[in-house]
């Protein structure tokens, strides 16, 4: 019955009126309790204490395992996992039940179901049955409990071929709420399809070996060139349970395309010999030789059969390239230097014919400009995801994954649904089952949308899985084995499947490339400092009698630099190329010009000696030693005030290389000299030194010689003195008598050994 204040034109009653004030003032007591407990300007707010979950949210169901992930009739189905109260209170009289049903209508409806939490009636699953149930008479805040359900799979009531959604829900009473209710549910997929069906997708799964840079520019300076390694945490990454190992292990039994990466090949293969790990200042021998061995002995057998596809050397970031890098000179060579060297790699290491035709751009994420810088480094197919090419003629079913995009290229999409579906953290067991659940789910689904119309599905996961994520896929496609609705197809051919005419074919923009990607890309400034490593390398080469020894280490250091492995480590990126570019400029200034004191000249003409120092363990040759003055009377080699000499020197030695001079006048000269490639680009650092010419002339030459001949007359008359008084003594028979005086001490000083002064004189 409504209020008598609710009707126009009527008054309340005094026993209304007071009852009205009664609520207003109880009403009211919380809200001025609230602004007064308001607190005053500048003071931090109390942090509000977190709520604990409540209502069917309030046990956390995980579900551990789920076998067989797609059962038949004969089966007997085992669900287990964990039970967590994080309510505030112990719930009592808990039941858990298995929940079949019904059957899913398209990948829709498989996505909203996965969205879905805490329970809906009508929509979730009903129960099997009291039957096929686990109790617990308590169940603590707080606390965790294992369950496992076991239920015959013709116990499910499972009917026509398809996807049934699969709950397990908890139930129970609680102080609060003293009556059953549904307090915990976790859903899953149960895809059933008990025979194999006359309509099959053919589905292509990557297999990525693909490993961030470990390996440095470095190298010893032995016959073997020992590589020098940053750090020895890729030998973990190959040892038994790591991350590499469990991918060649795992996707041994697989039907899959195996996609490398040649530079992890090419570090596997050199840690598989003799190595050395930085340490601090100083390097420390690698002794993970065994490991290395085994890993390229495994995944050699492995692949001897099966499809490669090896992506350019060191995996570049092509994004980062055609939006950052493309346009500074030598970017889009050094691209194509890594896709031409991909195939000997591989080939070299494991023994097989790589396709070398493939580009995977980071997530399939593509515009126009990666696709041309794409098909500028020789790949003709990208490989693409759904949520670049979205679909836009409203197609009830998912095309084949090929897509001629023109120019002879064509793309080939891999499912998004499918292939995000490992990226979270597979680590926990409930995560990692309800992924493998759900990608059988889509799949089923998939070949249902349009059964008459066979086509080819593409799944590109994570770049570079973690071990749990390899478990996670493996488990996946172990899970199709059977081939009941799906047939493997590999990589090579799923490109060369005729394509759906309505499919998406036009490429994205460049707007439609997602921010949060780009804002992950290499800069610009780390493609100038590729650029300028690679010219110092380049002008380096040319000198050396044995290029290659550094060519190839620089080489593959340099595209290490483009690595997409990069992405979101800024810091990381800039101080290998910074190491890169330090140790080359070391090796540079080994052949370097020994420091020259001034030099005076005594006369028109002669001859000074310039030192060139080469401490590599190499020689070098075709350098050019050119000498320049500021002073036009000091000339070079009779043709003017430049003169340059050509320089070759051995490993380990210097070369005096001489010019000849010639002067018409006193004074000082400054002379320069410098190392020139012999295309004439400057090399290392100029070297400056003064030449003094001082000329003797001819009275000064006479006086001198007048000097001379005095000095010699006298010591003639001396001797002859000398002579005579010997003999006289002797007449006298005074042959035994006292010692005579010695002669006079001469006036002049002893020669001193020391230099005469600063500087450095040549004689004419």
């Amino acid at each position: 019955m409504a209020e008598a204040a609710d009707f126009r034109g009527t008054r309340p009653s005094p026993a209304r009126r007071w009852l009205r004030r009664t609520a207003s003032a109880v009403l009211g007591a919380p809200l001025l309790a609230g602004l007064l407990a308001v607190p005053a300007a500048g003071a931090a707010p109390a942090a509000e204490p977190a709520k604990a979950p409540t209502g069917s949210r309030t046990v956390d169901v995980s579900l551990n395992t789920l076998s067989p992930s797609v059962p038949t009739e004969d089966d007997t189905l085992t669900v287990s996992g964990t039970l967590t109260n994080k309510g505030k209170e112990t719930i009592s009289s808990a039941e858990v039940d298995l929940r079949v049903g019904p059957r899913l209508s398209g990948r829709g409806e498989v996505d909203d179901s996965a969205k879905r939490s805490g329970y809906l009636p009508g929509a979730d699953p009903v129960t099997v049955g009291d039957k096929y149930t686990v109790k617990f008479p308590k169940l603590p805040k707080g606390i965790s409990q294992d369950f496992t359900l076991t239920v015959p799979v013709d116990k499910l009531g499972l009917d026509d071929p398809g996807v049934y959604q699969l709950g397990v829900s908890v139930s129970g009473r609680t102080t609060t709420a003293p009556y059953e209710q549904v307090l915990g549910i976790e859903r899953s997929f149960l895809p059933w399809q008990p025979e194999a069906s006359d309509s099959r997708t053919k589905l292509t799964f990557l297999w990525p070996l693909i490993a961030s840079p470990h390996v440095t520019a470095e190298t010893r300076s032995d016959e073997q060139q020992t590589p020098v390694f940053a750090n020895d945490d890729l030998a973990k990454e190959l040892a038994p349970g790591g991350r590499l190992e469990q991918m060649v292990s795992l996707g041994s039994r697989l039907p899959v395309t195996w996609v490398v990466d040649p530079d992890l090949l090419a570090s596997v293969a050199a840690m598989a010999g003799k190595y050395e790990v930085e340490s601090g200042d100083t390097t420390v021998p690698g002794k993970n030789q065994n490991v290395a061995r085994q890993w390229l002995t495994a995944l050699e057998k492995v692949v001897e059969d099966g499809k490669v596809v090896a992506l350019p050397f060191a995996d570049p970031d092509l994004a980062s390239i055609a939006h950052r890098g493309k346009n500074v000179s030598g970017t889009l060579s050094r691209l194509q230097n890594a896709s031409a060297v991909a195939a000997t790699t591989v080939e070299t290491i494991l023994h097989v014919k790589p396709s070398t035709d493939f580009a995977w751009p980071v997530n399939g994420a593509v515009d126009s400009s990666i696709v041309d810088v794409a098909t500028s480094a020789g790949a003709h197919n990208v490989i693409a995801r759904s949520d670049s090419f979205r679909e836009t003629a409203g197609l009830p079913y998912t095309p084949t994954s090929a897509r001629p995009i023109g120019g002879g290229t064509t793309a080939v999409v891999a499912d998004a649904r499918l292939s995000t579906l490992f990226d979270g953290d597979m680590s926990r067991a409930g995560a990692a089952t309800l992924a493998v659940q759900r990608f059988l789910a889509q799949t089923l689904a998939l070949t249902e949308q349009a059964p008459d119309n066979e086509r080819s599905i593409v799944v590109a996961p994570p770049r570079m899985p973690t071990a749990a994520q390899a478990q996670t896929m493996a488990r996946a496609l172990e899970g199709l084995s059977g081939n009941r609705w799906t047939q493997p197809l590999d990589l090579v051919s799923a490109a060369e499947v005729k394509p759906d005419p309505k499919a998406t074919a036009k490429v994205p923009r460049a707007a439609a490339y997602p921010k949060k990607l780009r804002a992950q890309e290499l800069p610009t400034q780390a493609f100038q400092d590729i650029r300028t490593t690679q010219s110092s390398l380049d002008s380096f080469e040319t000198i050396l009698t044995q290029p290659e020894r550094v060519v190839t280490p620089f080489g593959n250091a340099v595209n290490r630099s483009m690595s997409t492995s990069w992405r979101g480590q800024a810091l990381e990126a800039q101080q290998y190329r910074d190491a890169v570019r330090d140790y080359l400029q070391s090796l540079t200034s080994e052949v370097q010009l020994i420091k020259k004191s001034d030099v005076t000249l005594s006369g028109r003409s002669a001859t000074i000696p310039v030192t060139v120092q080469n401490k590599l363990v190499q020689g070098v040759d075709r350098l050019v030693l050119k000498l320049t003055s500021d002073n036009i009377r000091l000339k070079f080699n009779d043709d003017g005030s430049m003169a340059e000499l050509p320089v070759s020197i051995a490993g380990g030695h210097s070369q005096s290389v001489k010019f000849d001079t010639a002067t018409s006048a006193n004074g000082r000269a400054q002379v320069t000299a410098r190392l020139y490639t012999e295309d004439g680009t400057q090399y290392g650092e100029e070297m400056t030194f003064t030449v003094k010419v001082s000329e003797v002339t001819p009275t000064v030459l006479l006086v001198i010689a007048g000097g001379l001949l005095l000095l010699v007359l006298a010591g003639i008359r001396m001797y002859s003195h000398r002579k005579r008084a010997v003999a006289s003594d002797t007449a006298n028979g005074d042959g035994d008598g006292p010692e005579q005086p010695s002669d006079p001490t001469p006036d002049t000083g002893p020669e001193s050994g020391a230099p005469s002064g600063t500087g450095e004189k040549v004689d004419r």
